[in-house]
């Protein structure tokens, strides 16, 4: 089951892992995405801290963390194919995987019902 958070990131937890990325609408929002600046593997994340940079060529947009924990892997796909943020926004265009400190924070965030009432 996916989650979201205000900023337009989902979250969907994944053998132990929370699996971060920019929603749909979001993207659309941006437009054409032209770079997206990853975090660094083993850096300790705070709820709503900085994690990524996603650019387009509209704007540029930070990408924060959902929850606490420290990021395991990152999409290198993204890294030479950050259109993929854009057509599959939601599925392979995902940024980053946690190791969650403290799964409890992610009851704070929407369902997908709550987040499309959220976007209207």
């Amino acid at each position: 089951m996916k989650k979201y958070t205000d900023q337009h990131e989902w979250v969907q937890v994944t053998e132990g892992l929370v699996i971060v990325g920019i929603s749909d609408y979001a993207q659309c929002q941006l437009g054409d995405v032209v770079f997206v600046d990853l975090p660094v593997i083993g850096k300790t994340l705070k709820q709503r801290q900085e994690a990524a940079v996603v650019e387009s060529v509209k704007a540029a947009s930070e990408v924060y963390s959902p929850v606490t924990g420290i990021v395991v892997e990152v999409n290198e796909t993204l890294r030479n194919q950050p259109d993929l943020a854009n057509s599959a926004p939601e599925t392979d265009g995902w940024f980053f995987k946690l190791e969650p400190t403290n799964l409890n924070e992610l009851d704070a965030l929407m369902d997908e019902s709550s987040y499309k009432a959220f976007i209207k």
